[in-house]
């Protein structure tokens, strides 16, 4: 069995790597060729928090895996991730576990990628400025799959802690400087909304965290952070102002996702409204952007399927490379 640490990972695993591993993913979800049951949530009210666990397994590729991902969003304030998690490669063929991968950072790349495949597919190509809402574990693989997707100028970032979200602009802007982008920290939602392109919030909010107001026209907005029913990060206003809604994979945001269910139920917005999964998109069965002035919005809650697809990768390429730790 190979252990796969954090920095394993980074010697073998990109962004980019990551975003094309996540359309893989996304394919399969649309062509039915992946047994990924809903996953499992066990609530600790007692902290806030909550323990996921995601099997999937996909027949053609001989490949199964296991991701255990706990979320504890007091966590960052002591400075330790909030959703702390391990991703187990299990043989498809002889049920053996042959790698166990740093799981925070599987889900931090393939969540962050999630957003960039999106962008990738459905943002203007021109787009210029990007805004991020929320600096927590999710952020920087976010942040960085925005600037792998297009040529960004500059990011604003946003955060209700202003001091942290210098020290996150601060550190980002020196390690991802060969991108060139600027990486800004502004005070306030508006601020950092206002004439951006690309759009993504990851925090736990429970009500939204952008005016849908100020949103300008054309642009592309991922929400992430919203996992559970009580979620909302996303202005339900934006919903009505969007020309499409496309999903990672409409059968899990509408198993838990807030930023859905809420106005769903609310009756700002009908299924009717919903234009597809992303997947259909990359495999050419629905339409993605037509027009410049579109606004687009991608929900994603994740799926198991990019943990399978990202972890396999990550293996067959530290075992080529011969990186990481063999136990025995």
């Amino acid at each position: 069995m190979l252990l796969l640490s954090r920095e394993d990972i980074k010697k073998v695993f990109t962004i980019k790597d990551a975003i094309e591993a996540d359309k893989k993913a996304f394919r399969l979800v649309v062509e039915g060729k992946c047994d990924a049951p809903l996953r499992t949530n066990i609530q600790a009210p007692k902290h806030d928090g909550c323990f996921l666990f995601m099997p999937a397994y996909v027949e053609e590729m001989d490949t199964a895996s296991l991701k255990i991902i706990n979320i504890f969003p007091h966590n960052i304030d002591n400075g330790i991730p909030s959703s702390p998690a391990q991703v187990l490669l299990i043989d498809g063929k002889t049920g053996i576990v042959t790698a166990v991968l740093d799981g925070t950072y599987v889900t931090q790349l393939r969540t962050g990628a999630a957003s960039g495949a999106a962008f990738d597919v459905l943002a203007r190509k021109d787009a210029r400025i990007g805004a991020l809402i929320g600096t927590g574990g999710q952020a920087a693989t976010q942040l960085e799959a925005m600037m792998a997707a297009r040529d960004l100028e500059e990011v604003r970032v946003y955060d209700l802690n202003y001091e942290r979200t210098q020290e996150f602009a601060a550190r980002m802007q020196e390690e991802l400087k060969d991108y060139g982008t600027k990486i800004v920290a502004v005070r306030s939602s508006d601020e950092a909304v206002e004439g951006a392109d690309l759009l993504i919030t990851v925090t736990p909010s429970s009500k939204p965290v952008f005016d849908g107001t100020k949103v300008k026209d054309g642009a592309t907005i991922s929400c992430v952070g919203a996992y559970q029913h009580h979620m909302q990060e996303m202005d339900p206003r934006i919903l009505t102002r969007a020309s499409k809604i496309y999903f990672d994979s409409e059968d899990a945001v509408l198993s838990e996702s807030g930023d859905i269910l809420i106005p769903l139920e609310e009756g700002i917005i009908t299924k009717d409204d919903f234009t597809g999964d992303l997947g259909d998109v990359i495999r050419g069965k629905i339409a993605g952007r037509e027009h410049d002035d579109e606004i687009i919005v991608f929900e994603t809650v994740g799926v198991a399927t990019q943990d399978l697809v990202a972890a396999k990768e990550i293996y067959e390429k530290a075992v080529a490379a011969g990186v990481g730790t063999n136990w025995n």
